[in-house]
């Protein structure tokens, strides 16, 4: 296996800031005329395409919520503990910015989400009965017929 130069480590982190491959190879130090080519060339290498999806692997995972994040996250709203920013006007087109307790309609919001996550609020209703159902028909010769 061969060993990913300094160049082609510029390369990925480059091309990591915005997945352009020409423009990460001129960042890098290659030619302008033929960064096109070699940015090509660089992304089929097993080994500089193996550590770009490594990487961006990585970033996913640091940059991802989990489940347990979000649920805490919708907890600690659903309690208070999460604040926001809010303008207010103290004059003539002068505002001052403060810093409140979400209201209440973000509470009930995250209140809600974490009711479905746990199953709390259903909205369908299922019906069972081990009886069998028997549909008659009382068009032929019933007191309707006309």
């Amino acid at each position: 296996m061969a060993q990913i130069t300094t160049k082609q480590q510029r390369f990925i982190s480059e091309y990591l800031k915005d997945c352009n491959a020409t423009q990460a190879a001129v960042r890098a130090g290659y030619s302008e005329k033929s960064a096109y080519s070699i940015g090509q060339r660089l992304l089929k290498n097993d080994e500089v395409r193996q550590a770009v999806e490594a990487e961006m692997d990585r970033i996913r995972t640091e940059n991802t919520a989990d489940a347990q994040e979000v649920v805490e996250y919708l907890t600690s709203v659903m309690r208070g503990g999460e604040r926001e920013t809010v303008p207010i006007f103290v004059g003539e087109g002068v505002q001052e910015l403060i810093e409140k307790p979400v209201g209440v309609k973000d509470k009930i919001k995250a209140a809600e989400l974490l009711a479905k996550r746990y199953g709390l609020l259903t909205d369908r209703t299922e019906l069972s009965s081990p009886a069998l159902v028997q549909i008659l028909d009382d068009l032929e010769g019933g007191e309707n017929n006309g």
